[in-house]
């Protein structure tokens, strides 16, 4: 197959991400996990900790049914609170970190000074039928 027709077929074929995340946000990831192990991410509706992502030891927040892992970043889930997907669930999310103490202060990123957060934007009509697959909490 010529170069260009295999380079148009991975185009029209490609999966649209629905969380990627910035340089910054990987490098505190690895750094986590060189501390902690295995990650994930949970990101809920409300409380305490608003809806900011929260990084935990893999395993170390338990699911709730119907949850949605839309995805992963530096190989750790990430996880959305069900109605809080169903809000976002047109949205992109890019995971970013910025210096200072965020709300809750559970996730693992908190004593370094360190909180994760998103920055949202609508997929276009194109993306929305290159999604990636999800997965859901049993």
């Amino acid at each position: 197959m010529r170069k260009d027709l295999i380079l148009a077929h991975f185009y029209f074929t490609a999966m649209v991400k629905r969380i990627e995340a910035t340089a910054k946000a990987i490098e505190l990831i690895e750094q986590l996990k060189s501390t902690h192990g295995e990650l994930m991410f949970y990101q809920a509706g409300g409380c305490c900790e608003g809806t900011q992502p929260q990084c935990f030891e893999k395993g170390g927040y338990y699911l709730r049914m119907n949850d949605v892992c839309i995805g992963e970043v530096a190989g750790c889930e990430f996880w959305v609170d069900k109605d809080l997907f169903d809000y976002w669930k047109y949205s992109h999310f890019l995971l970013d970190v910025t210096d200072g103490f965020g709300a809750g202060g559970f996730s693992l990123e908190t004593p370094l000074n360190k909180t994760f957060i998103i920055h949202y934007t609508l997929f276009s009509k194109d993306d929305l039928d290159k999604l990636e697959a999800l997965k859901f909490a049993q």
